[in-house]
């Protein structure tokens, strides 16, 4: 289950690298789509019992 975990943990922190570069980069099209991925990402992580840090963190 390790593996998984960090992978989830991966995913979510790449996640939001992403949207903070689009949101920095005033790029509403990026910033739609790494939002989604975010909350996607979020998503299965709690669905899996993986603590992401706080989902309204975006």
């Amino acid at each position: 289950m390790a593996g998984f975990e960090e992978a989830a943990l991966e995913r979510v922190r790449m996640a939001r690298s992403r949207l903070q570069a689009a949101q920095a980069a005033d790029d509403a099209f990026e910033e739609a789509q790494a939002a989604e991925e975010l909350e996607d990402a979020l998503r299965v992580a709690n669905d899996h019992g993986v603590a992401a840090g706080d989902e309204g963190s975006r």
